[in-house]
């Protein structure tokens, strides 16, 4: 069953579907959604790692595009529709400190929440809120996931063959580890 799902994966990331998919997802990730673009540029890249930088641009403007979006809802639409947002993940003491962090620290805010696993959206609509500079915002985002999308495509495109070969190899093994850590995770977070 593992295999199928996994050789499904690799066809639909080669479709001519998915980088249509994959701007959707970047750009809701950017401004509501939870789940990051990476969980699509990684199959798309590893199935056809030919077209690793088209698939990293796709991803990077939709991504910034989206980061618009979330700057406008902070902006336009924070009490009906950001603060809804920031308390459905439970980011609400963390959007605080943004906000008071941002006079001094805006635009490396941005930096920062473009480049690591931070949810980009809370930093997106938290611009938004404090009124940072749309230009800056967009030159931080623009620089930020392009780096890290890129980064994530040059990685696969150079490095991919090999790991799909290992994944493809040993494809079982994988998902039992993987399933066991992420059981462990939460056994562990329950003892906490």
């Amino acid at each position: 069953m593992i295999r199928r799902l996994y050789d499904w994966t690799m066809r639909a990331a080669a479709g001519r579907r998915a980088e249509p998919a994959l701007a959707v997802v970047a750009f809701a990730e950017s401004s509501f959604f939870p789940v990051p673009p990476d969980v699509m540029i990684i199959p798309m890249v590893l199935a056809r790692p030919e077209h690793a930088w088209r698939i990293a641009a796709v991803a990077t403007a939709a991504s910034v595009v989206g980061g618009l979006a979330g700057y406008l809802i902070g902006a336009l639409l924070f009490e009906t529709i950001g603060q809804r947002v920031i308390d459905f993940y439970g980011y609400g003491e963390e959007f605080l400190r943004f906000q008071a962090l941002y006079r001094d620290w805006g635009f490396w805010i941005v930096v920062i929440g473009g480049l690591t696993p931070f949810p980009y959206k809370v930093v997106t609509i938290a611009s938004g809120v404090a009124f940072y500079p749309l230009l800056p915002f967009l030159v931080g985002s623009l620089l930020t996931r392009g780096a890290r999308f890129f980064l994530v495509a040059a990685l696969l495109r150079w490095f991919g063959t090999p790991l799909r070969a290992f994944v493809e190899r040993w494809l079982g093994w994988l998902t039992t580890a993987f399933v066991l850590l992420l059981l462990g995770g939460f056994v562990a977070l329950r003892l906490i």
